[in-house]
């Protein structure tokens, strides 16, 4: 079950979801915008392994926004800190966007169940757009999980910046630690 607008807002004011920094005037009648930070990493790595760690350049988006390219992944995060442990959330990007060829979330839209962080977000383009820090480019709704719960504990549930794909993830073979100041 999906929780309604309304519904979002008061589980945030019960504190059984985070969302930091909440604005209400962000929430829709099914889901809540979510904005993008100021950081992008650019997947650089000729060819893409995903067996090794992805080399990635970072981008910090000035005030004047900054023009994404068509063929380059580029991997961001949400401005909002989102997530708990009673709701699975899902994010996608916004059909305003979609519009103008912005893609958001093409594989990976499902959140986990225990997680609360800021979630790296998957953009392509097919024509060159510009984008601005903090703009809106997406939305989260959350669902209410039925059964038996399982809480995500892996690699990717606890970290708040753009992250590229861990060889270890890749290969199934589960979390190891994100080395700080590493291309991630």
């Amino acid at each position: 079950m999906i929780l309604t607008g309304p519904e979002i807002h008061a589980s945030v004011a019960a504190g059984q979801l985070t969302i930091t920094p909440y604005d209400s005037d962000l929430l829709n009648p099914n889901s809540y915008n979510y904005r993008l930070g100021r950081t992008l990493k650019q997947v650089v790595s000729d060819p893409t392994d995903p067996m090794r760690l992805a080399e990635t350049a970072v981008i910090e988006l000035p005030d004047k926004g900054y023009v994404l390219r068509p063929g380059v992944v580029y991997l961001g995060a949400t401005m909002e800190t989102v997530g708990g442990d009673e709701y699975v959330t899902s994010l996608i990007g916004r059909s305003s966007l979609g519009r103008l060829g912005m893609f958001l979330q093409i594989s990976a839209d499902l959140g986990n169940l225990g997680s609360a962080h800021q979630w790296t977000l998957e953009i392509k383009v097919v024509q060159p757009l510009r984008v601005y820090p903090h703009m809106r480019v997406g939305q989260v709704s959350f669902w209410k999980p039925v059964g038996a719960r399982m809480p995500y504990d892996g690699l990717y549930g606890g970290i708040s910046e753009p992250t590229a794909c861990s060889p270890r993830a890749a290969a199934g073979l589960g979390a190891a630690p994100v080395r700080q100041g590493a291309a991630a």
